[in-house]
């Protein structure tokens, strides 16, 4: 898919050849879009990346294979080299504008302390659990991507995070305790994001929290967390949709808030459903709750699906689901194996030709504007 400022460069073209601006405006525009044009990686930085993450578990590995055969401060000093050269070789690279390899040895010096956590805290026998020491990682890493400004590391510390959930969360640590700081984690982290200007980590910080309220489920009663789950969304999304600039000037995720807002109302409503779907028989709690996921799929759409196809798949996958989870609960014991394969090559085609008709009235009205 084409970038932002590929498209635009592409529309300044067809608008001069079309007589709507002049030359002179064109290459003021081109200039303005070629200034505030938002570098992304590229498929070298991503390189990079894997490169260093490579490295790292290479030294790592190497250094724990050969643990007992390294003298204990010689053990000490290497880790210690490892991550302050990583540091300082990758401070030294960007200010030389060699960004990408400089990134890639901070991931290798981040990757190499948690590391140092792990081995020198069996060296030397220290309390504590691999609970603490992923929070010790991930602490470490957030402080390095305050110290340096760094988007890749604030990305890696909100991993970290997401990692100390899912194992906390799963009761791998053996620990018996929800992992509740993690909120507390996520607001922190996404606080830094502003300062390191990391626009992804905000995004994973979000899909991380969607994520902690569906694992909440476990713990709670399902509709005690999906109902404020549902209504958040909705009043998040109401507000992105009645003041986009305003919202997004405060939380800086380039108009994708409304994309997260329908994921998280999808995600609570589907929770919802799961939990009613039992009691469809004789509750029409079930009938209601799909009603107002088909509702709020139409009204996404409707209301912001034209800025963002993004918004508008997810819809369209939602959609799909909703059919789906429909039928399992509500049809399967009217219909045999040959009813179902009719049935779903029937709701099949109507989304096809529903996804057809919105697609061609959101691209009709820019159509005909470019041509009017």
């Amino acid at each position: 898919m084409a970038s932002y400022s590929t498209r635009v460069r592409t529309d300044i073209a067809r608008w001069v050849q079309a007589g709507l601006i002049d030359a002179p405006t064109a290459d003021a525009l081109a200039r303005d879009v070629e200034a505030n044009d938002r570098k992304s990686l590229s498929f070298g930085s991503i390189l990079a990346m894997m490169a260093a993450l490579l490295f790292g578990a290479a030294i790592l590995i190497f250094v724990a294979a050969n643990w007992e055969a390294i003298p204990r401060l010689g053990r000490v000093a290497a880790l210690f080299a490892i991550i302050l050269g990583g540091y300082v070789g990758g401070a030294v690279l960007k200010t030389r504008d060699h960004a990408a390899i400089g990134e890639a040895l901070w991931i290798i010096a981040a990757a190499a302390f948690g590391g140092s956590i792990a081995l020198i805290g069996q060296m030397y026998h220290f309390s504590g659990d691999e609970s603490s020491a992923v929070v010790t990682w991930g602490v470490g890493t957030a402080l390095a991507a305050v110290a340096l400004r760094s988007n890749p590391l604030t990305v890696a510390a909100v991993g970290i995070a997401d990692a100390w959930l899912f194992l906390e969360g799963f009761d791998y640590f053996r620990s018996r305790d929800f992992p509740h700081p993690f909120i507390a984690m996520a607001l922190v982290l996404f606080a830094i994001s502003f300062w390191t200007r990391s626009q992804a980590a905000r995004h994973l910080i979000i899909l991380s929290v969607i994520f902690y309220v569906v694992m909440l489920v476990t713990n709670h009663d399902t509709l005690q967390i999906a109902v404020p789950l549902v209504l958040a969304s909705v009043a998040l999304f109401a507000a992105a949709v009645l003041a986009p600039e305003r919202v997004d000037k405060i939380v800086q995720l380039g108009g994708r808030l409304p994309l997260h807002t329908l994921l998280g109302f999808l995600t609570g409503l589907a929770m919802i459903q799961f939990e009613l779907a039992d009691k469809s028989t004789y509750d029409g709690g079930f009938a209601i709750a799909s009603a107002i996921a088909l509702a709020g799929i139409a009204a996404a759409i409707v209301l912001a699906g034209r800025e963002s196809r993004a918004l508008r798949w997810l819809a369209y996958a939602g959609f799909a689901f909703e059919l789906a989870i429909i039928y399992v609960v509500t049809l399967q014991s009217m219909l045999d194996t040959a009813g179902f394969f009719l049935a779903a090559a029937v709701l099949l085609g109507i989304l096809a030709l529903i996804i057809i008709r919105i697609e061609k009235r959101m691209k009709g009205p820019a159509v005909q504007g470019a041509t009017a």
